[in-house]
C-alpha cells in the first residue's frame, strides 16, 4: 500500500497543472463551468478566448487571487491554495505595472531576490538583448519606458526566474511584430530544459505556431482541449482562426 501511494504521488507531481472540475460563478453568472485539464511536463499550452470568456478569471482561481466555487486546481500535485504549490511557477499578469520608481535593474533584482535566487548582470542583459530591450534602459526609472518596453521587462524577468512552469496572461500584448517573433523563439529554447509554459493569447497565428495544444474557452465553457491541428481537422478547414470561429459558433447554435 505504501509504495502504491508512493507512486501514485510521484505520478501526480509530474503533472505541472491540474484543474479538477473547477467552477467559478459571480452572482448569477457563471464564469466558468466546471473545468477539466491536465497540462503536462514540458507542454507548450494556450487558452484562447474572446473578451469576457474567463481566461483571467481561471488563471485568477489558479494562483488563489480569486476562490473557485467549486473543484480544485493542482500545481505539481499541490493544492493552489497553498504557498508552496507556487514556488515552482512565475507569473506575468496581462496588465503588468511594474513599481514605477525603480529601475529596469532594480526590477529584476527585486525580482531574482524575491525568488531566492542571485542577481546575474550578464544573464540578465543577454535576456533583454534576446527580447530586443535596450541594455541602457536597465538604467532608466520604468516609469519613462514605453509600454512595449515594460512588456518586455515583465517578460524578462519571467524567462530569468528558471522556475519550472511558466504562466503568463497575454504575452505578446504591446509587442511590434519583431519582438513577437523574438519572444516566440526564446520561448522555443525553453523546450531544452524541459519547461512547462501555459498562456492566453488572442493571436491565434502565434497558438498554432508554437503550442502543442490549446484550449477553447467561451462564456465559461471548455469547448475544446487538444492540439491546434485537431481542432483544424473536426471543423474541415486548415486555418485555425476558421477552426476557432467555427466552434464558437457551433456552441453557441446549441444555445
Amino acid at each position: 500500500m505504501g509504495k502504491t501511494m508512493e507512486r501514485q504521488s510521484r505520478g501526480a507531481e509530474e503533472i505541472p497543472l491540474a484543474f479538477r472540475g473547477m467552477a467559478k460563478r459571480f452572482g448569477a453568472a457563471a464564469a466558468l463551468s466546471p473545468v477539466d485539464m491536465e497540462i503536462q511536463r514540458g507542454e507548450f499550452f494556450a487558452l484562447v478566448g474572446m473578451n469576457g470568456a474567463g481566461k483571467t478569471t481561471l488563471i485568477k482561481c489558479l494562483l488563489d487571487f480569486c476562490e473557485p466555487d467549486s473543484g480544485a486546481v493542482e500545481i505539481f500535485g499541490i493544492s493552489h491554495r497553498l504557498t508552496a504549490a507556487r514556488s515552482r511557477l512565475a507569473f506575468l499578469p496581462e496588465r503588468f505595472v511594474p513599481p514605477y520608481y525603480l529601475t529596469g535593474e532594480d526590477f529584476l533584482r527585486y525580482m531574482a531576490a524575491l525568488q531566492s535566487a542571485n542577481h546575474d548582470r550578464r544573464q540578465a542583459e543577454a535576456v533583454c538583448r534576446a527580447l530586443e530591450l535596450d541594455v541602457a534602459a536597465l538604467s532608466r526609472p520604468v516609469r519613462a519606458y514605453s509600454k512595449g518596453m515594460t512588456q518586455k521587462l515583465g517578460l524578462a524577468a519571467c524567462l530569468l526566474s528558471g522556475r519550472e512552469l511558466l504562466i503568463m496572461d497575454e504575452p505578446t500584448s504591446g509587442l511590434d511584430p519583431k519582438a513577437r517573433a523574438l519572444l516566440k523563439a526564446r520561448l522555443r529554447t525553453l523546450r531544452e530544459r524541459n519547461t512547462t509554459l501555459f498562456f492566453t493569447s488572442h493571436s491565434l497565428a502565434d497558438v498554432g505556431e508554437i503550442c502543442d495544444r490549446m484550449a477553447v474557452l467561451h462564456r465559461g465553457e471548455l469547448l475544446f482541449v487538444g492540439a491546434p491541428a485537431e481542432l483544424c481537422g473536426i471543423h474541415g478547414v486548415e486555418d485555425l482562426e476558421a477552426a476557432y470561429l467555427a466552434c464558437v459558433a457551433r456552441s453557441e447554435a446549441r444555445h
